[in-house]
């Protein structure tokens, strides 16, 4: 259903099921969110590359599965969705950076990645759409993650209409943040893993926790919360090396060693 492959301090998940558009049912997100809760605990880790098989990123829920959810009960729905929910958490909590690497079409729950991951590049011709509404049904559980990213003026027209927008209506938005033409889009995501590899691994870790838990602070809060984590890193052997490669004018061991 996935793929898992690591290469120089990065894992590529991809979505491995193209005769379907790399629809999601639920082994697939089983799948998935094994994985991400995986990285929690592997430390030499720097970046994760979510990428789909075939000429389509994700088309969001399988045929198949919807068909059966037709049959289900109230509580057998709400399993489900829980279910989802715990997959699209996975991607977004993951300590890890997140980076999406989409193509073809991204369709309901297929947003919801772009909406979980911390960078996303989209080739220009990919088509988006929030589909739900046109199925009766709503973008219930992904709205928890897209809206974390962009703000409800954006995209409330988009999920009302079910309408198929482009990567270019939605760039600078925070569901995507790079567009490229058709055929570039492997040779830039090499290039923007490099970039993230040029952070400190544990900086960069600090950083994503950091930004995340901000909009539920207040003031007192966030000026001691963010002073403690300065300080940290400061002292860290990390923050150290960095600082110190940096006045003498030379690379930090975590990118020769990179």
């Amino acid at each position: 259903m996935i793929k898992v492959s690591e290469n120089n301090f990065i894992v590529t998940v991809t979505l491995n099921r193209p005769e379907v558009r790399n629809s999601f049912h639920p082994q697939m997100i089983a799948e998935i969110t094994k994985a991400f809760k995986s990285f929690t605990s592997r430390k030499d880790l720097r970046l994760v590359v979510l990428r789909g098989e075939g000429k389509v990123f994700c088309a969001g829920a399988d045929l198949n599965w919807m068909k059966e959810m037709v049959k289900y009960s109230l509580e057998e729905n709400k399993k489900d969705s829980n279910l989802l929910f715990e997959m699209f958490n996975a991607v977004y909590s993951c300590p890890i950076p997140v980076l999406g690497v989409v193509h073809g079409a991204a369709f309901g729950g297929g947003l919801g990645f772009l909406a979980a991951s911390d960078y996303v590049i989209a080739e220009e011709k990919t088509q988006l759409c929030f589909s739900e509404v046109k199925l009766g049904i709503v973008p219930a559980v992904i709205s928890t993650f897209v809206l974390k990213k962009t703000a409800l003026g954006i995209v409330s027209p988009l999920m009302l209409t079910g309408k198929v927008f482009s990567p270019k209506e939605v760039l600078g938005t925070g569901l995507v943040h790079e567009i490229v033409e058709a055929g570039d889009l492997s040779a830039r995501a090499l290039a923007v893993e490099k970039m993230f590899l040029e952070a400190g691994p544990e900086a960069a870790r600090a950083t994503k926790k950091l930004i995340h838990q901000m909009s539920s602070w207040n003031d007192v809060q966030a000026a001691t919360e963010t002073a403690k984590v300065i300080a940290e890193r400061r002292v860290s052997a990390e923050g150290q090396e960095g600082l110190q490669s940096f006045l003498e004018k030379r690379q930090p061991r975590w990118r020769t060693n990179g």
